[in-house]
């Protein structure tokens, strides 16, 4: 979050923006919260984006690089971090930190501020960024720009000059070796002399269209040059090249289109005098569509079984393998590499590159020779729109092998890529499975005057189908003009799924994927729970002698106005996430006494119906007085009403387990902001602002006269019909409106809950 900050300072009124040129944040989420649990937060975002996106053109003096940590930050997705790139502000840089040079790693998010091979690449950055007349950052935004890309994009592997010379003089007292083949591979071992190979391009400009370069020799120095116009078989003059050189883990490689550069009559390979060092130089001409080959990608819903297959027959140094199709964030696939060679000599080992070409999230895998290898082919953002390219995957191979590329839809990749864009959305699709269950209970506490379990319920009335065409539709019709104007007119904010599917980041079988994982977690949260409430139930009867239960008339008392009055000066002099830990404590602990009376009260129950068949069988054998059919006859009066008052706390255990399950998540939404006021509780006893002091004012009102009452009061209620009925639109509007605001969804619950209260007095 530091990096936002940073980004904040520019939205203050009395800030210069001059006095920043220059701003680096590493796995910072830019575009939008994490979770957005506060609204405060969210408010936050939107005001810094939108000061950026208005500021741009006085911001255009200030170069900014955000780097992403890649699929191992499993708590800051890499789509989050990258800055939007305006037209009129094109000195922002986002990269992921598996495509920048010297790195080619994946960090989690905790490492990325301390990997030794991010920290050289932003010192490097550093140094060539200071200005030698000042002795600061230099001024100069083109300049600032060309270092970041130079140490964070396309790494030439020669140290970063602004200005390089245009031409080169080459000496000629080194041998000249003219070289006419399409294909050249030369291995260097202390060549104390040095050599300048020169390959004439005009017998190849009508063949090829490429000409690709490759040396192992990882040093900073020139080595490729270009002759100008030159008829003789060398050049005392050149231009540089090795700036057009990209470096990779174990080479460094030149592609060069020949039409890019008509002038040239000759490339010249520099072999310097070397002292012992060992390596290769490979260099081909090639045709363009000879080396690139097209890969469909498998559908969706293959899982697996299915599979795409490429044998690359050739013997080139380099191909590409475009993988069509492949622009949706939910694909996933595993490309599987094999390589296969003639002879089995010691070979350098095959580069693989990931391309991702509309932003800067390449992945590389060094591979030995031969080898079987496996990749894992995912998207960080989605293409923009009207962008047809496809990503690519480069094989930098050796000459005499084969390779064969098998590409798989990966299910549990699609999965992990479901849970990376879209885990935030989960606690509104487990609190809108628990919402249904809910207003399922009151249903059947209508029809029957029983409620039901809460597992039961869940499975019985959480379904799909009842949330998910409401949402569908309305996204439907919201790409026609019409609706959207009559919506508005409504003052109805967009639905979630909209803005998501404007951003590609959103399919319809999501939801259906979320729903199903919410409906699990909150079956076995609600075993969990259960489970919880017997265990402590148990040590409570072990420890306390339970009391008799007893119907409670009045649910407004003094004492408990007290305790709405406590509870209401709690959250708004220190915090109101911890008034309602404090409620949800008494609540637990209300529903644990319950508990314990109903069990109690159970054992007593099965103990007197017992005797009484003793007694019965007594009576058949024996001659019984007038008097003791009389208290038999009573007894059994007793113990109706006991099963009845029983049945009746049965029913109220259950409803009350289902608003505590709500309720824990409601608290659960809001934990940030109580850990938030517990660290800064030495520097001030009051939060503020606090973004759930109005939610935990009403909820606690709400919950003080919930925790008790009883089914009996509910079942009376004229109200009880309209409040069964509002969970289900409830769930619906939480679902369209709380999926990108988790802040709205205890206000849907708090709603509900009102109603329930409401049932209880009237």
């Amino acid at each position: 979050m530091g990096g936002l900050v940073a980004r904040a300072l520019l939205t203050l009124k009395n800030f210069k923006p001059e006095l920043i040129n220059l701003l680096i944040t590493q796995a910072t989420p830019h575009v939008a919260p994490v979770m957005p649990l506060d609204e405060y937060l969210t408010d936050f975002y939107t005001a810094v984006n939108n000061h950026w996106i208005l500021k741009a053109q006085d911001l255009r003096n200030l170069t900014t690089l955000s780097v992403a940590g890649g699929f191992r930050d499993y708590q800051v997705r890499s789509g989050l971090a990258f800055l939007p790139r305006l037209s009129q502000h094109d000195s922002a840089l986002s990269v992921v930190s598996s495509a920048v040079p010297r790195a080619w790693a994946s960090t989690d998010h905790l490492s990325i501020v301390w990997c030794k091979e991010l920290i050289l690449a932003t010192i490097r950055a550093f140094f060539d960024l200071i200005d030698e007349n000042t002795r600061q950052i230099t001024e100069d935004p083109k300049k600032r720009m060309s270092v970041l890309n130079h140490h964070f994009v396309r790494h030439p592997a020669k140290i970063f000059e602004e200005n390089p010379e245009a031409f080169t003089e080459l000496t000629g007292a080194i041998m000249w070796v003219t070289v006419k083949a399409s294909k050249w591979t030369y291995s260097v071992y202390n060549d104390s002399d040095g050599k300048y190979f020169t390959f004439p391009l005009a017998s190849h400009r009508k063949s090829y269209s490429h000409v690709y370069c490759e040396n192992s020799m990882l040093d900073t120095s020139s080595w490729i040059y270009g002759c100008m116009n030159s008829n003789s078989s060398m050049c005392l003059e050149a231009t540089d090249l090795s700036w057009r050189t990209e470096l990779l883990p174990t080479t460094k490689v030149v592609i060069l289109k020949l039409q890019d550069y008509p002038s040239l009559s000759h490339i010249v390979i520099q072999v310097p005098p070397t002292g012992g060092n060992k390596y290769t130089l490979d260099c081909e001409f090639f045709k363009e569509d000879s080396r690139t080959v097209q890969l469909p990608v498998t559908h969706l819903f293959s899982f697996g079984l299915s599979s795409r297959k490429i044998l690359l027959n050739s013997t080139g140094l380099l191909y590409n393998v475009q993988l069509q199709h492949f622009n949706q964030i939910y694909q996933a696939f595993k490309i599987y590499i094999e390589s296969h060679c003639q002879s089995l000599k010691e070979r350098k080992p095959s580069v693989y590159r990931l391309h991702v070409p509309w932003s800067h999230e390449d992945s590389i895998i060094v591979a030995k020779v031969p080898s079987f290898t496996e990749i894992s082919a995912k998207l960080h953002i989605a293409p923009p729109q009207n962008d047809n390219r496809v990503p690519e995957l480069n094989i930098y191979s050796s000459s005499d092998c084969q390779y064969e590329v098998i590409l798989k839809t990966s299910l549990l990749q699609i999965l992990g890529q479901i849970i990376r864009f879209h885990a935030g959305a989960l606690p509104v699709y487990i609190v809108s499975n628990i919402l249904l269950t809910y207003g399922g209970q009151l249903s059947t506490l209508i029809s029957t005057g029983q409620c039901s379990d809460f597992s039961l319920e869940l499975v019985r009335t959480a379904k799909p189908y009842k949330v998910e065409p409401f949402i569908s539709i309305v996204v439907f019709l919201q790409g026609f003009h019409s609706f959207r104007v009559i919506w508005e007119s409504l003052s109805l904010p967009e639905v979630d799924a909209a803005v998501l599917s404007r951003e590609d980041a959103w399919f319809p079988l999501v939801s259906l994927i979320l729903f199903l994982f919410g409906t699990g977690i909150a079956y076995w949260s609600g075993v969990f729970f259960s489970t919880s409430l017997k265990l402590f139930s148990s040590l409570w009867l072990s420890l306390i002698r339970p009391t008799v239960l007893q119907k409670d008339n009045k649910l407004i008392t003094p004492r408990r106005l007290w305790e709405v009055l406590s509870f209401t000066l709690v959250s708004w002099t220190t915090c109101g996430a911890f008034a309602l830990f404090i409620i949800y404590l008494q609540y637990f602990f209300k529903v644990i006494k319950l508990h314990v009376n109903v069990r109690a009260e159970q054992n007593m129950l099965n103990g007197d119906s017992d005797s009484s068949k003793e007694t019965s069988q007594n009576s058949s054998i024996h001659t019984v007085k007038n008097q003791s059919s009389t208290d038999s006859t009573s007894k059994a009066t007793q113990s109706l009403s006991n099963s009845t008052t029983i049945a009746e706390a049965v029913n109220s255990l259950k409803i009350h387990v289902t608003i505590l399950n709500l309720f824990t998540w409601i608290v659960l939404l809001n934990l940030p902001s109580l850990i938030y006021w517990l660290k800064n509780l030495r520097y001030n006893v009051r939060l503020d602002p606090d973004p759930c002091r109005s939610t935990a004012i009403i909820l606690v009102c709400i919950l003080e006269i919930l925790m008790n009452s009883s089914t009996s009061e509910v079942k009376s209620s004229k109200l009880l019909k309209i409040t069964a009925k509002v969970p289900l639109p409830l769930s619906v509007a939480m679902l369209a409106f709380g999926r990108m605001h988790l802040y709205k969804v205890p206000h849907f619950v708090t709603f509900s809950l009102l109603l329930h209260m409401l049932c209880c007095l009237v």
